[in-house]
């Protein structure tokens, strides 16, 4: 086939648009065969050059062999240097933007892949700085750019080129991109814990997307992406009430989604031609942020349903796309779930998806940098459900080393604090460890319990009120106030089987057959007696079943990379005492 390829260019010497033409199909043909055949496409493009094309020609074949060498080889080197000669040569080509400012954002890309991000940054600023006359390009650009700060953690920076996007748009007349660079710097702003200018960035946004009139796929786009922010800062807070209705009109919103159909119409503004996500990605989003609230509200089981249909979603496209958000979006749905099978008492399951989320983190450098310290956090909670505190002690503080974000590091800190008290003989620890959180940081170190009850029953937060009830009943209970604290214990036993939460039932049970015994109710003293065996009997059985896995051998890990392969071990190696 090349050779033919090669026959015919001869023929077409003196008519160079034809035997252009004639290698670049035949390069198109190897490329999308099936399966490609790259090594045919790359000749073809390669000989090209033997004709001494011109500038235009040789610049745009160039950027064709950097981005097949890119996408489909590991050349990595060679690509750069095609499309380093395809960004040069193209800049001195008159109304040649197309060819010039891709290959500045291929590399780029490229760049950033091999970690030469201070590469990336100048030619991307050097690309938008030459490129303010073609707008989908100036977009484009900006938003690369941005998100390269936002991976360098660089969240102000990133914030200002979108700001600087926004304008832009609005100056070249696209509403419908400006929404999108200011909902973008919502989400930044979010990240960023600076909550006072996301207010009255996500209203002008709510006023920009429900006046923008355009294609009816995009505009329910940016309102997916509207209330995918407005639901997340709610659940952020930990309003989980006040966010139902916003989480109903996202929900009706990708139902609406997945009945239109692509309109293939192009926008008459350049500045338009972009999309947020697809629709199918959104789904998943949408999945995933339900998930958030089912958890923080403590309906497990519910959490459960969704978490299920979004990962069988993401299993049927992750088969056809190999996008990196895919990947992140299934890292987040099973941490979330995993932290569902500990409450529910299922260890064993929790541990098999902590093994799974290892195995995605090898496969992904950066997917593990940004979720290493959660995954040490999620081992943690294993190990204290299994009762090996210094295992516990171990992963916490792996992952105290790991994170900068604040509200994390007072969840592994309040984690840690509760190994120290289960220890009983850390006092000084523990001490020590409540002094390094810092009130100025916002976190409410004097909240009294009864206050704590009341405001996480204004806003259903189930397992909290649980907690907190039971908490409360045993308090009144070692005080001697019998009747009291069976007005606690009776509804936390209750709302804890509606979650259903094995820790606070384990616990409940067990206080409702001292109280009864107590208050000379021998029947209801031997019911929950019977209860507590109950419950006793099935975190034994899980106990077992979770200490027997290969996988039980993950709570030694503490530094680098998570282990490739996990060696089976003999049996349990700890005991239930302190849980019964």
């Amino acid at each position: 086939e090349f050779t033919l390829a090669a026959t015919q260019c001869i023929q077409y010497k003196k008519a160079p648009e034809r035997w252009y033409l004639a290698l670049l199909g035949f390069a198109e043909h190897f490329r999308t065969s099936s399966p490609p055949k790259i090594r045919l496409c790359v000749h073809c493009l390669q000989a090209v050059f033997q004709f001494k094309p011109p500038q235009r020609i040789e610049a745009r074949t160039h950027l064709q062999l950097g981005s097949v060498l890119y996408h489909h080889t590991k050349n990595s080197d060679l690509a750069r240097s095609h499309l380093e000669k395809a960004w040069y040569i193209s800049q001195q080509v008159p109304q040649f933007e197309d060819v010039k400012f891709e290959a500045a954002s291929i590399l780029s890309e490229l760049f950033c892949q091999q970690n030469l991000v201070d590469s990336a940054k100048p030619l991307l600023r050097k690309a938008i700085q030459i490129s303010q006359q073609t707008p989908y390009w100036h977009c484009r650009l900006l938003f690369q750019l941005a998100q390269l700060h936002t991976l360098e953690k660089d969240l102000v920076s990133a914030c200002d080129l979108l700001g600087v996007g926004a304008e832009y748009a609005r100056v070249v007349g696209s509403e419908y991109t400006r929404a999108l660079f200011l909902l973008s710097k919502g989400m930044l702003l979010l990240m960023e814990r600076k909550l006072g200018e996301v207010h009255p960035l996500l209203t002008l946004c709510g006023t920009i997307v429900e006046n923008w009139q355009g294609n009816p796929i995009q505009k329910e786009s940016l309102r997916v992406f509207f209330l995918v922010l407005q639901v997340t800062h709610y659940l952020d807070a930990g309003q989980v009430k006040s966010v139902k209705p916003c989480l109903k009109q996202l929900q009706q919103c990708i139902q609406t989604i997945s009945t239109l159909h692509d309109d293939e119409i192009l926008p008459s503004n350049p500045a338009d031609l972009f999309h947020w996500l697809p629709k199918e990605h959104m789904c998943v989003l949408v999945y995933l942020v339900t998930v958030m609230h089912s958890m923080q509200a403590g309906y497990l089981e519910k959490a459960q349903k969704y978490t299920d249909k979004a990962l069988m979603q993401l299993e049927k496209l992750k088969m056809l796309d190999c996008s990196p958000i895919l990947s992140t979006f299934q890292v987040i749905l099973l941490e979330h779930i995993i932290m569902c099978r500990l409450v529910t008492g299922h260890k064993a399951t929790a541990l098999q998806e902590i093994s799974q989320v290892c195995q995605l983190c090898q496969q992904s450098p950066r997917l593990f940098t940004n979720h290493a310290a959660q995954l040490h956090t999620l081992l943690g909670l294993y190990c204290i459900s299994v009762n090996c505190m210094d295992n516990a002690e171990a992963q916490f503080s792996a992952a105290l080393r790991l994170t900068s974000h604040q509200e994390l590091w007072t969840y592994i800190v309040t984690n840690l604090a509760s190994v120290y008290i289960r220890e009983g003989n850390r006092q000084q620890d523990l001490y020590s460890l409540l002094e390094r959180i810092n009130p100025d940081h916002n976190f409410p170190v004097r909240r009294f319990l009864r206050e704590t009850l009341k405001m996480s029953n204004a806003e259903d937060l189930n397992r909290l009120t649980a907690c907190s009830l039971v908490l409360l009943g045993h308090i009144f209970y070692v005080l001697g106030n019998h009747r009291e604290s069976n007005n606690m214990v009776v509804p936390a036993m209750q709302l804890a089987s509606k979650i259903p939460d094995m820790s606070v039932q384990l616990w409940s049970s067990a206080l409702l057959k001292d109280l009864n015994k107590a208050l000379g109710n021998t029947m209801d003293a031997h019911e929950a007696a019977q209860m507590h065996q109950n419950f006793s009997q099935q975190l034994l059985q899980d106990h077992i079943a979770a200490c027997s896995l290969p996988e039980h051998n993950l709570i030694s890990w503490t530094e680098g990379p998570p282990p490739v392969q996990i060696q089976a071990q003999n049996g349990p190696t700890t005991s239930l005492a302190s849980l019964l």
